[in-house]
């Protein structure tokens, strides 16, 4: 049966949170507050809670969740390596609206779906996330929604799409609208090219492209 708790009420936060790290300890899902909007949690590193989260959602392996970070020290520990570049982007806007897709570590054991190597990475700026991430480490995280719908706000909105299939919901109010820009790194880790933004989101290109110069490509289509 799932529980869902307002973190707004000091006793309802303290059980809350316990119980959303149980949850994740023995691989269920949570749904938690991000300073985007509210995501849909497993550990990172349990197959079956990864699995889990695509199945809530609706999606195959082809969609492969982000990874939330507790900061910007555990980066080294999973992208392949951190150049002077990526090292600026996540001084500037981390913890934030920031999500780098990098090559990711090649002897971390997990397995996201197909992600070609890579991996999608953040820090969020909330407290309640950020508290959580510093229990259990890194957490596979999609929006909280069904494949399709529009992203969830508030827990009680995601409640309604994802139902049973997540343990605990921590309810913090009603979230931002913005998601997270998306950048790719991988050219830049590599050698091979600039940086380029996959999805227009809470960060601008004009403050990505403070930080990268012309580390940056060109605007062009992207993502929605």
């Amino acid at each position: 049966m799932s529980s869902v708790f307002d973190t707004r009420v000091d006793a309802e936060l303290l059980a809350g949170m316990r119980l959303a790290r149980t949850a994740i300890a023995k691989g269920s899902l949570v749904v938690i507050p991000t300073d985007t909007v509210y995501g849909i949690a497993a550990d990172a590193f349990s197959t079956g809670a990864v699995s889990a989260l695509l199945a809530a959602k609706g999606r195959g392996r082809q969609s492969p969740p982000p990874v939330l970070i507790p900061g910007i020290q555990t980066l080294p520990a999973l992208a392949a390596h951190v150049p002077d570049q990526l090292s600026a982007l996540a001084e500037a806007f981390w913890p934030g609206g920031l999500t780098v897709v990098v090559d990711a570590q090649p002897s971390l054991a997990w397995d996201l779906g197909d992600t070609h190597g890579t991996v999608a990475l953040r820090v969020p700026a909330h407290p309640i996330a950020l508290e959580l991430l510093a229990e259990t480490g890194p957490l596979a995280v999609s929006s909280a929604n069904l494949t399709g719908s529009p992203a969830a706000q508030t827990a009680a909105a995601a409640f309604e799409q994802l139902g049973s299939s997540v343990d605990v919901y921590l309810e913090a109010g009603e979230s931002a609208t913005a998601a997270s820009t998306i950048v790719d790194v991988t050219a830049l880790m590599r050698g091979t090219g600039a940086a380029r933004i996959l999805r227009d989101g809470a960060i601008s290109s004009a403050a990505l492209r403070d930080v990268l110069g012309d580390d940056l490509e060109p605007a062009t289509d992207r993502l929605v």
